[in-house]
């Protein structure tokens, strides 16, 4: 049934709309307006999204409580943290339904304006609420053990700079960054970084070693994609750079850069559908 054509105790009952805040300890604090009886036992479900192909997996529960007529609030504790992916939200115990899901309400994300600053500490947990395309509440959460958060990217000639900050790690002796090709024939470019400190760091990227060697696209085939990782010292393991820290689920539409042409290629930085930095290098686009 259509949100306007369900049947509450009473009669017709609007679909439900939550109102999420996320405050600064990293607390979702949800309300929603939902006319039931104050003995009714309503929770808010968030349910994470299955992968392609693969079944649903139990999702988390929280009470709603009682917070004035027709209101209930529920308070999701930062731990322990959502694993990371996307989450639909959902009222549970609507009469007649299994579970309704929530329409997007008000939305506060002040807390999360900031970014990533010094206070923040390891492993890095990350819930952002949005609408998604189809009109519903939904989270987007990250939890990385150890993360390279991308900051400020400035673009000039044949190149890109990137400024970045480690979280869970230190630079030491041997720091790199590393791009690597996407597809069978991987192939990894190591570029060195200028470090500030031990956590942060900047680095630059030379369009044209990306495409020497074999690396860029040959004409008229499809772009070629290089993600960005660190390596904080010899021998440590890869931690991919990402944009997370701010109130931005989805950064691959919000943050377009322009693509340098040079040669008979074309390069632009971009972010990935889950806010992961890499490079895309295409053929020249014809006029």
């Amino acid at each position: 049934m259509s949100g306007s054509d369900r049947v509450g105790l009473s009669g017709p009952v609007e679909q439900p709309r939550g109102e999420m805040t996320v405050e600064e300890e990293g607390r979702l604090v949800v309300r929603v307006r939902l006319p039931l009886p104050a003995s009714a036992r309503p929770r808010l479900l968030l349910q994470p999204r299955p992968k392609k192909g693969e079944p649903e997996e139990s999702g988390r529960y929280v009470e709603l409580e009682p917070a004035g007529q027709d209101q209930w609030r529920a308070v999701l504790e930062a731990a322990p943290a959502l694993e990371e992916g996307r989450w639909d939200a959902y009222v549970v115990g609507v009469p007649g339904e299994e579970r309704t899901p929530l329409l997007p309400g008000l939305r506060d994300l002040r807390a999360l304006v900031s970014g990533g600053g010094d206070g923040r500490t390891a492993p890095v947990a990350v819930r952002i609420p949005y609408a998604t395309k189809d009109g519903r509440l939904a989270v987007r959460a990250w939890w990385r053990a150890m993360h390279a958060e991308a900051g400020r990217i400035v673009l000039a000639g044949d190149s890109m700079t990137v400024t970045a900050r480690l979280f869970g790690a230190r630079l030491g002796d041997g720091a790199a960054v590393s791009l690597h090709r996407r597809g069978q024939d991987t192939a990894v470019r190591q570029i060195a970084l200028r470090a500030q400190g031990d956590q942060e760091f900047s680095f630059t990227v030379d369009y044209g070693e990306l495409v020497t060697d074999g690396g860029g696209p040959g004409a008229g085939k499809a772009p070629v994609v290089w993600d960005v990782y660190v390596h904080p010292v010899t021998g440590a393991p890869r931690i991919r750079v990402a944009r997370l820290l701010d109130d931005i689920a989805d950064r691959k539409t919000v943050f377009v850069y322009p693509a340098t042409v040079f040669g008979g290629v074309s390069a632009r930085p971009y972010y990935t559908f889950d806010n992961d930095l890499s490079v895309e290098v295409g053929p020249r686009r014809r006029r």
